[in-house]
C-alpha cells in the first residue's frame, strides 16, 4: 500500500471507529461486535506503525495511553471553575429560590440534574479535536491530565456536526459501581488494597503516571456545563442538547422545573431512584436555566449565585473511638481498624470501622477518645468520615502509625506511590502465610474446598503446613484427631472443628484432585503480587512452563502483552527468593502442572532447537501471537540477536539496529509469510 492509499484508508478507519465508539459509549446501541471492532483497530494500528507521520490527533489508537507522566503541568482556567454551595433541606432550597427571585423577578425556571460523585474536569477542543483536559484544582488553576482523559472511551477525541472553533465543556469523571466492584475484586485477588469508594478510585486514577494503567480503569464521564458565551443559545438546557449533537455524553436525567414544587418532586424521585443507577450520586444540582439571568445573578469568589446543590442525607451517627488495631493481609498490607463504642447505624450495631491507611488517619486528624462521625459507605461498610473537634480532650495526641508489624515485629515499608504500609516478611509472618495458604486453596486457584472453614489455621497452628508446598506432604495419620474449639461471640455457644475419618478422606482426596489444575491456575495460586487470573494466563500462554518464566529477564517480561514494569519487578523479586524456588520444586515433585499441556494434534516440534527474535509490526498476527506459535512448535523466543539466533522474523517498522546486527552475524531474516511457510513446510 502506497502512502496516498494509506492516508485514505486511515481516514476511513478512524471515522468508522469513532462512530462505533459513539454508538457504544454514548448511544448504548452497539452496531458491531467487540471482535470486529478490535480487528479494525488492529488494522489502524498496523497502518500507523508503518506511516507514523499519518497518525491523526483524534485517532482511537491514542486511547491506549501516551507516555508516562512524572509531573502534571499546572494550567490556569480560561473560565474560573467554581464549586457549588451545598444545601441539606427543603427550607434552604426555598431560601435560594427567594434570593434568586429578589434579583431577577418571578419569571424564572430551573434545571435539575444529578450530582455525580466523582472528579470535576474541563475539556478543551480546538477545531473539534480534544487538546486539553484540566482538573478543577483550586478553581483558578488545575492539573493537565490530557493523556489520562484520552483513555476514557465515553469522551470523544473529535466532535461531531457543528461546533465552535474553540470550545470548552465541563463535567464529572466517575467510576461505574459494577466496574468499581470488579476492579476491587481483582485488586484483592493480586494482593493490592481495595479502594475505599468509587470517587476516590476515579480521582486517584486521574493522577496515575502511566496512561496505560488508567486505560484499564472502568472510568466514565457525564458533561453538564458550557462556560462563557460559546454557543448561540439562550438557556442552559438547550446548550446541553446542542452539546449532545456534537457527540458529547449528556445525561438524559435532566428536568426543566417551573417552581420549587417541581424541584422537590425531582429530588424525591431520585432519592429513591439513585439506588438503581450504576454510578454514585450524592445529590441534585439546581441551576437557573436562563443564561442572561445567570449573568445577572453573578458569582461570589467561590460559588455561582445561580446554582446550588442539594445533598442527600446519609445516615450518620456519632460515637467514640476507643482504640486502633492493625490487621495484616496476605500480601503484608497493614490496615488500621477503629474500635468504637458500639452504636446503632442503619439497622445494625457498629463496633468497628476501617481507617484504610495512614494518609486517611492524617487527613481526618482522628485520635484516640475522639468523638467521631460514622457512616455506612454504600450503605454497607462502616467508615469514619469526620471528627467532632468541639468534644476533643485537651490532652489528646495525634495517632502515630505503627512502624513495626504487629504480628512478627518486622519493620514496615512504604513506597512513595502507594498509600499502604507493608510488612516485607512475607514468608515468615503468620497472617501472611495463612493468607497465602487460603488463597492457594480458593475456588479460582486450586479449588481444594475440603480445606475451608477454618481448617487452614488448624494445620498451621499444628505445624503441619508452613507454605503451599506442604499440602502435598500431608498424610491421613497426620490429620486424624485434630480439633479446635472456636469461642462463641456475643453470648453464642462455642463451636468445634475436628478432623474425623470422613473429613480427612475428603481433604486428601481434594489435594490429590488439585494436581489436575492447569498451569495458569497453579501460577495464580502461588500468590505472586500483581499476578491475578488474567496476568497468569498471559504469562503461561507466553512462557509455556515454569522454568522459562523463572529464567525470563526483566526486559523479556516487560515485552509480554499487558505485562508492565510493576508486574515484571514483582515476578523477578518472587523468583529471586530461595524459599519460593523450594516451593516450586515441592509442587513439581508432587505432580502439579508446571507447563502448558498440549493436545496431541495441537502442535509438533518442527522448530525444536531453533531460537527466534521477533521484531516489528505484522499484518496478520501480533508479535505475541507469532511468539506463541514459535513456542507451540517447539522453538524458543529470545529478545536479542546473537550468533546462536536461528531466525529474525522481521515485520514493518523494525529498528535498523536489529537488521544491522543480523546482517553482521549472518542471521537469516524472514518475513511473516516466510515464517508461516516455514511451519507449513514441516522442515527446518
Amino acid at each position: 500500500m502506497n502512502k496516498e492509499d494509506a492516508i485514505l484508508k486511515i481516514d476511513i478507519l478512524v471515522d468508522e471507529l469513532q462512530q462505533h465508539n459513539y454508538n457504544y459509549y454514548i448511544l448504548s446501541t452497539p452496531t458491531i461486535s467487540n471482535y470486529d471492532f478490535d480487528r479494525l483497530l488492529k488494522e489502524l494500528e498496523q497502518l500507523e506503525a508503518e506511516y507514523p507521520d499519518l497518525v491523526r490527533p483524534d485517532s482511537p489508537t491514542l486511547r491506549v495511553g501516551g507516555e508516562p507522566t512524572k509531573y502534571f503541568a499546572n494550567v490556569v482556567h480560561k473560565y474560573p471553575m467554581l464549586s457549588l454551595s451545598n444545601t441539606y433541606s427543603e427550607d434552604e432550597i426555598l431560601e435560594f429560590d427567594t434570593r434568586v427571585r429578589k434579583v431577577i423577578g418571578d419569571n424564572v425556571e430551573y434545571v435539575c440534574e444529578l450530582k455525580y460523585d466523582g472528579l470535576s474536569i474541563g475539556l478543551i477542543y480546538k477545531n473539534g479535536i480534544l487538546v486539553q483536559a484540566i482538573t478543577r484544582g483550586d478553581g483558578i488553576q488545575g492539573d493537565d491530565v490530557t493523556n489520562n482523559v484520552r483513555t476514557i472511551k465515553s469522551i470523544p477525541l473529535k466532535l461531531k456536526g457543528n461546533y465552535p472553533r474553540d470550545f470548552e465543556i465541563r463535567g464529572e469523571i466517575f467510576m461505574t459501581i459494577d466496574g468499581f466492584n470488579s476492579m476491587n475484586a481483582e485488586r484483592e485477588e493480586v494482593g493490592e488494597q481495595a479502594f475505599a469508594n468509587p470517587r476516590n478510585a476515579a480521582s486517584g486514577s486521574m493522577k496515575m503516571q502511566d496512561p496505560k494503567e488508567v486505560a484499564q480503569r472502568p472510568l466514565d464521564c457525564y458533561l453538564y456545563y458550557i462556560p462563557g458565551n460559546q454557543l448561540d443559545v439562550t438557556n442552559h438546557y438547550n446548550s446541553l442538547q446542542l452539546a449532545s449533537k456534537m457527540g458529547l455524553k449528556i445525561s438524559k436525567n435532566i428536568a426543566v422545573c417551573k417552581n420549587t414544587e417541581d424541584i422537590f418532586e425531582f429530588i424525591n424521585d431520585w432519592a429513591v431512584g439513585r439506588k438503581n443507577l450504576n454510578y454514585e450520586i450524592d445529590g441534585i444540582v439546581i441551576k437557573v436555566n436562563s443564561i442572561s439571568q445567570q449573568k445577572q445573578l453573578g458569582s461570589t469568589a467561590k460559588n455561582p449565585r445561580w446554582a446550588i446543590s442539594y445533598k442527600f442525607k446519609t445516615e450518620r451517627v456519632e460515637t467514640i473511638l476507643k482504640s486502633i488495631d492493625y490487621q495484616v493481609g496476605r500480601t503484608g498490607a497493614v490496615t488500621p481498624v477503629a474500635n468504637l463504642v458500639p452504636v446503632q447505624l442503619a439497622g445494625t450495631v457498629v463496633k468497628r470501622a476501617s481507617l484504610h491507611n495512614a494518609d486517611i488517619i492524617k487527613t481526618l486528624d482522628v485520635r484516640i477518645d475522639d468523638h467521631v462521625m460514622v457512616e455506612k459507605g454504600g450503605e454497607i461498610i462502616p467508615k469514619i468520615v469526620g471528627v467532632n473537634f468541639e468534644k476533643r480532650l485537651s490532652d489528646s495526641r495525634p495517632v502515630k502509625f505503627i512502624d513495626a508489624c504487629p504480628e512478627c515485629g518486622t519493620s514496615l515499608t512504604k513506597k512513595m506511590e502507594e498509600a499502604a504500609h507493608y510488612c516485607p516478611n512475607e514468608d515468615h509472618c503468620p497472617p501472611q502465610i495463612k493468607g497465602k495458604l487460603e488463597h492457594f486453596i480458593s475456588r479460582k486457584a486450586m479449588n481444594i474446598d475440603s480445606l475451608g472453614e477454618g481448617k487452614i489455621e488448624m494445620l498451621y497452628d499444628n505445624n503441619l503446613v508452613h507454605n503451599v508446598g506442604d499440602f502435598y506432604s500431608l498424610k491421613p495419620e497426620m490429620l486424624i484427631g485434630l480439633e479446635k474449639v472456636i469461642p462463641g461471640k456475643d453470648g453464642k455457644k462455642d463451636s468445634k472443628i475436628s478432623f474425623q475419618a470422613k473429613t480427612v478422606v475428603n481433604i486428601i482426596s481434594g489435594i490429590e484432585k488439585s494436581k489436575q489444575v492447569p498451569f495458569a491456575r497453579v501460577l495464580f495460586a502461588l500468590g505472586i503480587r500483581f499476578v491475578g487470573e488474567t496476568v497468569a494466563k498471559k504469562l503461561t500462554g507466553h512462557y509455556r512452563n515454569i522454568t522459562a518464566l523463572k529464567n525470563a529477564s526483566f526486559e523479556e517480561l516487560n515485552e509480554v502483552d499487558e505485562i508492565g514494569v510493576r508486574i515484571a519487578e514483582s515476578i523477578i523479586n518472587w523468583f529471586s527468593k530461595p524459599e519460593h524456588n523450594d516451593i516450586i520444586e515441592k509442587l513439581s515433585n508432587a505432580g502439579l502442572n508446571m507447563e502448558m499441556v498440549e493436545s496431541s494434534d495441537e502442535a509438533s516440534n518442527i522448530l525444536d532447537g531453533k531460537s527466534f527474535v521477533v521484531s516489528g509490526v505484522f499484518e496478520n498476527y501480533s508479535r505475541d501471537e507469532i511468539k506463541a506459535l514459535i513456542e507451540q512448535y517447539g522453538g524458543k523466543n529470545t529478545s536479542t540477536i546473537s550468533s546462536k539466533t536461528g531466525y529474525l522474523v522481521a515485520g514493518s517498522n523494525m529498528g535498523p539496529a536489529k537488521k544491522q546486527k543480523a546482517d553482521k552475524l549472518g542471521v537469516p531474516m524472514i518475513s511473516e509469510d516466510d515464517f508461516m511457510k516455514l511451519i507449513d513446510s514441516k522442515k527446518i
